[in-house]
């Protein structure tokens, strides 16, 4: 679930897998990683979500909600 969401968010916003490691703060292979099924690590999990301004709940596919909610 994880890897299909950041694949169609990197879509949405027509960036190559490079520059969408890059706008996350990750090293490229992690990225790719992170495209083919591996499973991230919480760290990774939170930057990727605040790096796309979404709920980290709606990258593990929890809700169809993107919207971050703040406390």
């Amino acid at each position: 679930m994880i890897s299909e969401r950041v694949r169609t968010l990197r879509r949405e916003q027509g960036l190559k897998q490079e520059e969408m490691a890059e706008k996350i703060g990750i090293a490229y292979r992690t990225y790719q990683d992170l495209e083919g099924g591996k499973k991230p690590s919480y760290d990774t999990l939170l930057k990727t979500a605040e790096a796309n301004q979404v709920s980290v709940d709606w990258l593990m596919g929890r809700t169809e909600d993107r919207e971050l909610h703040q406390l």
